[in-house]
């Protein structure tokens, strides 16, 4: 868990994970949208490579690289132990439950009408 925490601690290598969410990118691919030199990029790659959260196939000329988001969920366990339910999450179940109340109470009301 530690290696992917210190991988994803570089906003440089975030972006790259993200980038290869939606599909497998070559590494020229993957250098050319970042201000950076490309062996900068490759360096972040390595990082990436060496942590488990990417794996690179060699394809004639060019290095593919894609995504092994299986090793995220180590950390993102961890990390949830940390999230609170929202209060939104709250007001809604508060809300929830003032209904099934109210829709109580009023079934009562209507049969007792019915009855006197």
């Amino acid at each position: 868990m530690d290696d992917v925490a210190a991988a994803i601690a570089d906003p440089v290598r975030r972006d790259i994970l993200v980038m290869l969410r939606e599909r497998d990118l070559p590494a020229g691919r993957i250098a050319e949208r970042f201000p950076i030199s490309r062996p900068a990029v490759s360096r972040h790659l390595r990082v990436l490579r060496e942590s488990g959260l990417v794996r690179d196939t060699l394809t004639g000329r060019e290095r593919w690289y894609s995504l092994e988001a299986d090793r995220l969920a180590e950390l993102t366990g961890w990390l949830a132990q940390f999230n609170r339910p929202s209060g939104w999450e709250h007001r809604l179940d508060a809300l929830a439950t003032e209904v099934h109340r109210t829709r109580r109470e009023r079934g009562t009301t209507q049969r007792q009408e019915k009855h006197a």
